[in-house]
Order: C-alpha cells, then sequence, then structure tokens
C-alpha cells in the first residue's frame, strides 16, 4: 500500500539520527499546526470534505504519541 506525503515526512523525522528527541516532537508539532490551520481554512471554503487532511493529523498525533509526547485532543469545534 502506498504511503502519502504526510506519512513519508513523518517517517523521515522519526527515523532522522541527526535530530534529538525534543526536536522531532518540535518539528511534528509545528506539522500538526500547520495541517490543523489547513483543515481550518477548508471549514470556510468549499474545499472537498475528504481531502485527508484528517488523516495527515492522525499521522502525525500518532508519532507524537510514540515518542511519548502530550498530544492534546481538540475536537473540529477548537481547531
Amino acid at each position: 500500500m502506498p504511503i502519502t506525503a504526510m506519512e513519508k515526512t513523518v517517517r523521515d523525522i522519526l527515523f532522522d539520527n541527526r535530530m534529538r528527541r525534543n526536536g522531532k516532537i518540535d518539528r511534528l508539532r509545528q506539522l500538526r499546526s500547520e495541517a490543523r490551520a489547513i483543515q481550518r481554512a477548508g471549514s470556510e471554503s468549499a474545499m472537498s470534505a475528504d481531502d485527508g487532511l484528517q488523516d495527515d493529523l492522525r499521522v502525525i498525533e500518532k508519532a507524537l504519541r510514540d515518542l511519548d509526547a502530550d498530544v492534546v485532543e481538540k475536537g473540529a469545534a477548537t481547531l
């Protein structure tokens, strides 16, 4: 099964031996913030309902949990 661009980006971060754990967490949190901003913008426009952004957020948050980072779950109303 092919992987998405976000899955590849997250894997690259997780397996980057030059980056420390805290750096990985920071980068993943930045990606999560960007994905949420895009999702927020999409909810205010006529973007497709199945745009894959929810899947991107799930991939990022799983990686954060794998690194034992605090992951604050937010619903759509708190994007």
